[in-house]
């Protein structure tokens, strides 16, 4: 989730008053000598939502709003065409509306089907108003509420990052891991891991021998409007036989990991931190992070294309960028709140959801 603090108003930003101007004019940036970028949303980001400090303020983000339409119409499952509309290394086909705090996109080529997380409200309320949405594989929205919190026996909250093996659609939810089918969208089972100290599970990913991982970027929303990191950043683990979960790795090195995502190439998991600027790799077992690359920092989702390319996105300059060694290149760039990214490798289709804007926008990739 990557942390926003936005809480679903009508396209609202994270603080009152704050207009939103990232932009990128310059497409390479060298990764060693990289200065930040600081705008108003991004240092109130950096300066809340992942600050270390007990006494780091909230700026008026309660407020609860519409990001998009509550049903499943024609009005708002229409999506229109930009065609034209180019960036760096990427052009965009389609914004979809209708979403409500979109968190996160996954591609489940089996079925052909994209799957969107919506948080519709306040990241760490337990509200029970959470959906996820299915669209076909052109962007149209096949059901808005496909999974809907408080329908067929559902319970979710503030949904986030997904992963899918089979048939079971996983989704981090707060502090529970929720197990769906994602076929007919009933829920098979849960774990929670608020017992083992989980306060903000954010991503998800697998192995290819269908262990689950989940990052936990340990923050929590005081009454007070106050921003906590209530404790060590972790990684947990719910093995094959799904018979629990585990703490995986446990370490402020993390720095608020927010994305992960399997690197085939390198048997390993490329982990985002949201709170530093590092793009970091981890074998499952390790106790050591290795530094693949640092860049502008506040990092949320993370996909590999067919051709073992790594794209990250980032709130800080308000991109998507390929990660080549040394150096990162924007491939998208003007996109506000770019939070967890999905990826169609065979298509080279790019699905970057908008948290503060309540849309999904799809970018055929270079």
């Amino acid at each position: 989730m990557r942390a926003s603090l936005r809480v679903s108003g009508a396209r609202r930003n994270v603080s009152r008053g704050i207009a939103h101007s990232l932009g990128s004019e310059a497409p390479t940036i060298n990764l060693t000598s990289h200065m930040r970028t600081t705008t108003p949303l991004a240092a109130l980001l950096a300066a809340t939502a992942f600050a270390c400090s007990n006494d780091s303020k909230l700026q008026d983000t309660t407020a609860h709003g519409t990001a998009g339409a509550n049903s499943d119409t024609a009005a708002m499952t229409a999506a229109r065409a930009d065609t034209g509309n180019k960036s760096g290394g990427a052009t965009k086909v389609k914004t979809i509306d209708g979403f409500k705090t979109p968190e996160s996109v996954k591609w489940d080529a089996s079925s052909g089907y994209w799957y969107v997380s919506n948080i519709d409200g306040q990241p760490l309320a337990r509200d029970n108003n959470g959906f996820i949405s299915r669209l076909t594989k052109d962007g149209n929205v096949d059901s808005l509420h496909f999974i809907a919190s408080g329908k067929n026996g559902v319970t979710l909250n503030a949904p986030k990052g997904m992963a899918i093996i089979g048939d079971t659609l996983f989704v981090a939810d707060i502090d529970v891991i929720r197990a769906f089918n994602k076929v007919t969208g009933a829920p098979i089972r849960s774990w929670d891991l608020s017992k083992q100290g989980a306060k903000f599970l954010n991503d998800v990913a697998t192995t290819p021998g269908g262990d689950v991982y989940i990052t936990d970027t340990q923050v929590a929303f005081n009454a007070d409007g106050s921003v906590t990191h209530t404790g060590t950043d972790r990684i947990f683990m719910i093995a094959k036989d799904r018979k629990g979960a585990t703490i995986a790795l446990q370490s402020d090195s993390l720095g608020r990991p927010n994305g992960i995502t399997w690197d085939a190439k390198g048997n390993r998991f490329v982990v985002l931190s949201f709170g530093t600027n590092a793009i970091h790799g981890w074998a499952p077992g390790s106790r050591d992070l290795t530094t693949i690359a640092t860049g502008p920092g506040q990092f949320d989702g993370a996909e590999f294309t067919g051709d073992g390319r790594l794209l990250v996105s980032s709130w800080a300059d308000s991109s998507v960028s390929v990660v080549n060694g040394s150096s990162m290149t924007h491939i998208v760039t003007g996109v506000e709140a770019p939070a967890d990214i999905g990826l169609d490798p065979a298509r080279g289709l790019l699905a970057v959801p908008l948290f503060n804007k309540g849309q999904v926008e799809l970018w055929q990739v270079k």
